[in-house]
């Protein structure tokens, strides 16, 4: 797995290396062992963890419907002719055409490179709103997921000990900063969460219980199609949640978020949905950017390196689309630019041919818990059942690995009660937000 140097023997397989094991990474690298003839490449993939994670799915690991487990792919059993190398990405070297990896013990090692394929994703997007880093939670790790879906429980828990009754509010109260894809499912089973923990704690009220749910933009799911935008306002509120639009937090403490139209709630839980930047490494890699990310042209090549590709979130991807615009960052684009990159690097090495990235986004599923979702398959919204069949369809088919457990874990969840437990295995230092927004 070290890299080789210029005095490499002539004939040598060549090397493909790639950065990150997300839905771009995972899918480039499925396309090439299935495109390469075993002996024709050697395949590496530099990620943090071993498994590719199915990250759609979180709010229902954090509301104890799924196994942590079962969103996880693992890459070695996924991925038999591809070695992988557990550490970040310190630098990338195009002149020598190498990465310095740091291990997961924070060794450094050095990996060369034929062919490179950045596709190491994104990180929480931090704005300069005091607080936030030190006491706000983020989601987009099993590690945040299991660790919330604790802290709610662990609130509840306290809440009801509680003799002080502003003590007791501020620990019922919880606060999901973002009305995105994320932040909608996140407060929608969120709640459904606390509705069903109250059946252990009989201390408490369901009235005491309130979720509220920020975003400065004008509507929940602002990015999302319109139509799906009111039928999800329509359930939340609904349930009871209080969406509060036009409105964001300014400044976050350990006991207190205050909001920029200058009220004060007092609460312990702040859960950090704002949406997501590219991955630190872009700026280190020293080539062209746009809104961020590595500017690469429609057969996902980096103009001026035909042999260093990007995909997904850290990739501006011309979009087929909308002439003149990037592609989104989602998993829908993420999967199939990963899977173009990798056939077309399969073709750079004389396996197939060169193709432009023509895929355009077939609607979204946004899953709001229960019975509730909405959805736009093919731009057709739909909500209500239809939309949730929809939606667990759409994931059923989009999960990598794992459908048939994810599918038992739904039926346990209807058939029987949700055993809702804390097993405190995630420390609140190793969520810590502050920490997302450093180089790795």
């Amino acid at each position: 797995m070290v890299g080789r140097g210029a005095s490499d023997p002539v004939g040598r397989r060549p090397r493909i290396v790639v950065l990150g094991a997300g839905f771009a990474g995972y899918s480039c690298l499925r396309t090439l062992e299935s495109r390469l003839p075993p002996n024709a490449a050697e395949l590496i993939v530099v990620n943090p963890a071993d498994h590719m994670l199915y990250v759609p799915l979180l709010p229902e690991v954090a509301a104890g419907i799924l196994e942590p487990r079962h969103v996880a792919v693992p890459l070695r059993a996924r991925l038999p002719r591809t070695g992988v190398v557990l550490g970040n990405v310190a630098g990338v070297d195009l002149q020598a055409q190498t990465c310095t990896v740091m291990d997961i013990e924070g060794r450094p090692r050095t990996l060369s490179w034929d062919r490179l394929v950045v596709a190491c994703g994104s990180v929480t997007r931090l704005l300069s709103v005091p607080g936030v880093g030190e006491h706000a939670l983020g989601f987009k790790s099993i590690a945040e997921a299991v660790y919330l879906r604790d802290h709610v429980l662990r609130q509840l828990e306290l809440a009801e000990q509680a003799d002080d009754p502003v003590e007791r509010a501020a620990r019922t109260t919880f606060v999901v900063v973002g009305a995105g894809y994320t932040g909608t499912e996140v407060v929608g089973q969120g709640h459904l969460l606390t509705r069903k923990g109250l059946r252990q704690f009989p201390g408490l009220r369901p009235e005491e219980v309130t979720w509220i749910l920020l975003d400065l933009a004008p509507k929940v799911l602002p990015g999302l199609n319109p139509s799906l935008s009111g039928p999800a306002l329509r359930v939340l509120r609904h349930r009871g949640v209080d969406v509060r639009l036009r409105t964001t937090v300014s400044e976050v403490s350990s006991t207190c978020a205050r909001l920029s139209d200058g009220t004060q709630i007092p609460t312990r839980t702040v859960v950090w949905c704002v949406g997501v930047r590219p991955d630190p490494l872009v700026q280190a890699v020293g080539l062209p950017t746009r809104e961020g990310r590595l500017v690469v042209n429609d057969r996902l090549a980096v103009p001026g390196h035909p042999d260093v590709y990007a995909a997904g979130d850290v990739a501006a991807v011309p979009d087929p689309a909308r002439p003149g615009e990037i592609t989104a960052m989602t998993a829908q684009h993420a999967q199939r630019q990963g899977t173009l990159a990798g056939s077309n690097i399969a073709a750079s090495l004389g396996h197939g041919h060169n193709q432009p990235y023509r895929y355009r986004e077939r609607g979204f599923v946004v899953d709001l818990g229960g019975l509730q979702a909405v959805a736009d398959p093919f731009h057709i919204p739909v909500t209500g059942v239809v939309a949730k069949a929809i939606t667990r369809g759409y994931h059923l088919a989009a999960l990598p690995a794992g459908r048939v457990r994810v599918a038992l874990d739904w039926v346990a969840d209807t058939c029987a009660e949700r055993p809702l437990v804390q097993f405190g295995l995630v420390s609140e230092t190793a969520v810590r937000l502050a920490d997302a927004d450093r180089m790795p």
